[in-house]
């Protein structure tokens, strides 16, 4: 009984698992439907209901931007030659994607540099890591769409390797893109600057401010890229905006996921306006020749000639326009290819052999490459003080203080004292001369410091103290010495003055007296022509121009530049006459200049760590009745200005007068009669003279822009003459700039492509020793004349030498329009 219970019992369990086990089972089937109903339904909404909203929102567009970088304005000379030149060539660009990852990215970057290595110019490969940096694949310099360059001025060979093969490198994109060229022959190269990339250009000390202003802009058509080349020095910088031009822009449509979901739309770059500047390239060359010569010579000159100047490495020339302002040549010698920073970029070695010519020292201060500081404090600056070319601001200041009358009548006798008893200073001439009676006028012609120490410096001390010092600034600066001289050229110096460190550490009084020489301040050549203008405008201070006209894209002058005068120093015509009456005289290597001019020397001594050195500098200006040029020449440790800096200004006057004219008539416009192939030459071996100036040769290399030309005094070689007229190569004189040589030098080579004949033989020059040989053909179509047709000296000069060096003078730029 018990038995048939339990039995029953199970089975009642066993039919109530069953019931469980179903009904749990129909619950996972209800709710599996339940949620599959309610899926269905999601589903059916999302596609019938919201779908359409949905399928909107996902083709809802935004907007990405890239910027297309701007086509650089050129620069160019007065005369409508290039200076500065933006030239077309192929670039390879990577953009970059979200899913290439670092290990993609370094199989990418072997892959192009396995092509630049096989098909590219072996002196510009560049190395994998160089790409991977490029690449900027973790967004550090780029936005993802941003095109980043990785290589410019590809090969021909390249652009087919990648033309074919594009299936490979989807990323890659090659882009007409243009790089910056300068001229070959350098002109003016620290005043035209150079370009850096911005990323550079924008960390420079020199450049920051300016930049970080230019990365702050909204407008997409003035953002900078990051391998854009912008300018770091001079016009390049001072114009930058005028240059540049404007972005072209590329508008990608994007969803909400950030994909390109169609075709951009283009807008072309603006190209930057074109600079015509007031340098007019031929003055400018003859000017940076001028300077490497006589620096060759000052360095070279026999030590009893009295010129050798050994450490004379270094000149600076300004000549600018007495009436407009125009500056038609500036340089700072010795100078360097820019192009040795073409793409932004210049390589270590490149940097480190051309970092001492980068500043202009014109208009500002910059030191040569002596080897070590301690070597370098030996040396002078391109900042000297101005030495005797101070005296006729001297003068004027004399008269304008009532301290002088144009009639003070001065016995001079060599030397002045000042100072308590037992501590007297003496000021001496130089050379220990006394002049005797000297009115101001002849004060300036003998250049007497005692007039000057005694008669104003003194005086001045003695009517006003210390006060005095501030009245004698304020009069130099009327003239532009302590003050920026209008130019607005980046970097621009005021110049050093010592007269209050002097006055403080010193006394007022011997502030005062050395200042009236010109030992209390230190300026700049563009300084030293803008006060040499001003005195020949009698007070009128001009503003130095350096572009005369701004051309946009499409050939419309949109600007020009008239003459400013800056201010005016009002005073009786009798005082003007006075100081430029003083600055009538001849001077060393002006001999036979057809013009009346004014001038006026220098030798500034200053104390370097190694004692004393002596700079030469030189003002001057013409003609005098009407004058139209002035000149400042500063050659520090050059000596004395009449042998170290007015020779350089001679050959800059000639040259403006050839090329422009300084009475309005470019003297190349006049009928000058032709010589005989080989002229006869003078007694002596020497040649006859040409009356126009040496032009600049074509395609000058880089060492003779360092090192100069040969031209050495008595026996010694004549330079070369450059382009001396079109039919006979002329040759430099062998003596000591007409002086008296033992025997006549070598004729220099003419050495311009083109010109027909040999170089002329060496000029004995008072001496009866025989002339030298001939020099060499000119290079170029036509050398084969040069062997046949260099002349010969009266006195035995032999004939002309062998025919000249092939030519091959770089192809020409684009001209402007």
């Amino acid at each position: 009984m018990a038995n048939e219970q339990r039995t029953e019992e199970e089975q009642r369990r066993l039919i109530a698992n069953r019931r469980h086990f179903s009904f749990r089972l129909n619950l996972f089937f209800f709710c599996t439907f339940l949620l599959f109903s309610v899926l269905i339904v999601q589903l059916a909404i999302l596609q019938f209901v919201r779908g359409p909203e949905l399928q909107a929102e996902r083709t809802k567009s935004g907007s990405r931007t890239v910027q297309i970088p701007p086509i650089r304005g050129n620069i160019y000379d007065a005369t409508g030659k290039p200076i500065a030149y933006s030239v077309s060539t192929q670039s390879l660009y990577f953009t970059m994607e979200r899913s290439i990852k670092e290990a993609e990215a370094r199989r990418i970057a072997e892959q192009l540099h396995e092509v630049f290595r096989t098909y590219g110019d072996p002196n510009e490969l560049i190395s994998v890591e160089q790409i991977i940096e490029r690449m900027d694949i973790h967004f550090r310099q780029n936005t993802i769409y941003t095109p980043r360059l990785i290589k410019y001025n590809l090969t021909k060979q390249e652009i087919a390797y990648f033309s074919e093969n594009r299936e490979k490198f989807p990323n890659i994109s090659i882009v007409e893109d243009t790089i910056r060229h300068y001229d070959k022959d350098t002109v003016a190269v620290q005043l035209v600057g150079y370009l850096k990339n911005f990323d550079s250009a924008v960390t420079s000390a020199a450049t920051k401010d300016f930049y970080e202003k230019k990365k702050q802009s909204n407008d997409p058509t003035l953002h900078y890229l990051n391998d854009e080349d912008v300018g770091m020095d001079g016009i390049e910088l001072m114009y930058q905006d005028v240059l540049r031009g404007r972005n072209g822009v590329k508008i990608y449509p994007v969803n909400s996921l950030d994909e390109i979901i169609g075709e951009p739309v283009i807008t072309k770059p603006q190209k930057g306006s074109d600079l015509y500047l007031t340098i007019h390239r031929d003055v400018q060359l003859a000017t940076e020749q001028a300077i490497l010569d006589h620096l060759e010579y000052l360095r070279n000159a026999p030590p009893s000639s009295g010129d050798r100047a050994e450490y004379a490495r270094a000149g600076y020339a300004v000549a600018m326009e007495v009436d407009t302002g125009k500056v038609v040549a500036m340089a700072s010698m010795p100078d360097y290819d820019p192009n040795v920073w073409m793409g932004g970029q210049i390589s270590p070695s490149n940097y480190e052999a051309t970092k001492a010519y980068h500043k202009n020292g014109a208009i500002s201060q910059a030191y040569m490459d002596w080897g070590s500081q301690e070597e370098a404090n030996k040396h002078p600056s391109s900042l000297v003080p101005l030495g005797s070319t101070q005296k006729p601001l001297t003068v004027l200041i004399g008269l304008a203080e009532g301290l002088i009358t144009p009639r003070t009548v001065y016995y001079d006798t060599g030397v002045f004292q000042f100072g308590r008893e037992g501590h007297r200073v003496s000021v001496r001439n130089a050379e220990r001369n006394a002049y005797g009676r000297l009115t101001p006028s002849l004060a300036i012609q003998k250049s007497s410091n005692t007039f000057m120490a005694e008669m104003i410096g003194n005086a001045l001390y003695l009517r006003d103290g210390k006060k005095g010092v501030e009245i004698w600034d304020n009069w130099v600066k009327q003239f532009g010495l302590g003050v920026l001289t209008g130019s607005g050229l980046p970097g621009e110096s005021k110049g050093v003055i010592d007269y209050f460190h002097e006055a403080e550490k010193g006394s007022p009084q011997s502030a005062l007296i050395y200042a009236s020489f010109g030992q209390q301040g230190r300026y700049t050549a563009l300084q030293l022509a803008q006060y040499a203008a001003t005195l020949a405008n009698r007070g009128k201070r001009m503003k130095p121009q350096f572009v005369e006209r701004i051309v946009d894209a499409d050939g419309r002058t949109v600007a020009t530049f008239e003459p400013e005068v800056l201010n005016t120093i009002d005073l009786p015509d009798e005082y003007w006459d006075v100081v430029i009456d003083g600055m009538r005289s001849n001077v060393r290597g002006f001999d036979g200049f057809p013009y009346d001019f004014r001038r006026k020397t220098g030798t500034s001594e200053q104390q370097t760590s190694a004692g004393i050195v002596e700079n030469a500098v030189f003002i001057a200006f013409a003609p005098a009745d009407k004058p139209k040029l002035a000149v400042a020449v500063v050659v520090p440790e050059g000596g004395y200005g009449a042998r170290g800096a007015a020779p350089i200004a001679r050959k800059i006057f000639d040259a403006y007068d050839y090329y422009i004219g300084l009475t309005g008539t470019p003297k190349r416009n006049v009928h000058v009669p032709q010589k005989p192939a080989a002229d006869e030459g003078r007694p002596g071996g020497g040649t006859a003279q040409d009356v126009t100036p040496p032009k600049p040769a074509a395609g000058r290399t880089d060492g003779a822009r360092t090192d100069g030309r040969n031209g050495t005094p008595a026996g010694g070689n004549g330079s070369a003459a450059r382009d001396a007229g079109t039919e006979a190569g002329g040759a430099q004189n062998g003596a000591v700039e007409g002086g008296t040589g033992d025997a006549a030098g070598l004729g220099g080579g003419a050495e311009p492509a083109g010109t027909e004949t040999g170089g002329g033989a060496g000029n004995a020059d008072e001496s009866d020793a025989p002339g030298g040989t001939g020099g060499g053909g000119a290079g170029g179509p036509n050398a084969d004349e040069g062997a046949r047709s260099g002349d010969a000296g009266n006195s035995g000069g032999n004939s002309g030498g062998g025919a000249g060096r092939p030519g091959g003078a770089p192809a020409e730029p684009p001209q402007a329009t």
